[in-house]
């Protein structure tokens, strides 16, 4: 049997990331815009974190001694920054230049995954490790530091009290991000936009702001996501190619949750867990086969989740109808 206790906390944080991810895609979404450049915008704003604290541990002289809340802040401004460049950029080409959305996408995951591979090499070379990856304990710390009072909560703060502020912030943005799509002005213009941008503009909605806004927004969070994996679940290590697929596992849980941030925020944990599931099978020999299918089963129900959505019949359990649609007002 799994211990519940120690098995929930490990799939929250797995799932944290893909929250984040999630998230950010679906408010991308709703605006019309199909980003496939996710996994790379998460790339991005993990490594623009990791610069970031990297070049600030190094100006300090004892590391043991280094401001907290500078810790947090400039990684955190960092990533916001890399991930928020990536957005402008496939705003621009998707909107203002009318390019493809997927291949654009596509294009940004592949610059994105470049671009931290080639930095993160770079950190490596100027740390003089032995090893390839650098670790930044000082300030993933501060990250994964949970309340003080968890520990003495048993069950409980184990549960829900265990996880650093970017885990809550996490559901926090989710749930902002949910009221904003259904009891704001905002959301009922942003939703338009997704729905029928030629009817929107006529109404007088100015639907590039709209795009831009919401996938430039959409991806700073999406970005956290790749801050949160290296300072809280990484440690502070930094290793190239380390991130895995949890991108596209993100894009993914935007179909499972039928754009619903609410409920992304259990998806994403139902994911983290079933990610690490095989870690849970008891070892022996006879189990080695058993725990690679283990680790087919997020893939597995993926597919199951595209199969099942493309059988709906709902109109609000459909994407946005002018998903991945560029613009033109001439047609209107």
């Amino acid at each position: 049997m799994i211990n519940l206790v120690a098995f929930i906390p490990r799939a929250v944080v797995q799932g944290i990331p893909l929250l984040f991810g999630c998230t950010g895609e679906i408010l991308t979404e709703k605006s019309g815009n199909l980003n496939l450049g996710i996994p790379g915008v998460m790339y991005v704003g993990a490594i623009s974190g990791v610069i970031g604290s990297f070049f600030y541990e190094q100006s300090v002289a004892d590391t043991a001694n280094i401001n907290g809340f500078l810790a947090v802040l400039i990684p955190l401004v960092c990533s916001l920054i890399g991930s928020f460049c990536m957005g402008l950029i496939y705003s621009f080409l998707t909107v203002t230049l009318r390019a493809n959305q997927n291949v654009t996408g596509l294009a940004l995951t592949t610059f994105g995954v470049g671009f931290g591979n080639f930095f993160g090499g770079s950190l490596i070379k100027l740390s003089g490790s032995a090893v390839p990856s650098i670790a930044l304990s000082a300030t993933s710390s501060y990250f994964s530091k949970s309340l003080p009072f968890a520990g003495k909560l048993g069950w409980f703060g184990k549960i829900f009290l265990s996880y650093g502020f970017l885990a809550y912030a996490a559901i926090i943005i989710a749930l902002g991000c949910s009221y904003l799509l259904n009891h704001t002005r905002v959301g009922l213009h942003l939703r338009a936009v997704g729905e029928n941008p030629g009817t929107a503009d006529a109404a007088g909605i100015n639907v590039t702001k709209y795009k831009y806004l919401s996938t430039c927004v959409g991806c700073m969070i999406a970005g956290l996501g790749g801050l949160y994996y290296v300072m809280d679940y990484a440690c502070g290590v930094w290793s190239n190619d380390a991130f895995g697929d949890r991108g596209w596992l993100a894009i993914a849980l935007v179909i499972f949750t039928i754009w619903r941030p609410t409920v992304s925020i259990f998806a994403s944990i139902l994911f983290g867990g079933l990610y690490i599931l095989y870690l849970y099978i008891p070892a022996g020999m006879e189990n080695m086969e058993f725990q690679e299918i283990y680790k087919m089963i997020p893939y597995v129900v993926t597919l199951i989740v595209l199969v099942l959505t493309s059988m709906r019949n709902k109109r609000e359990n459909q994407p946005p109808l002018s998903l991945g649609q560029s613009y033109f007002r001439e047609e209107r």
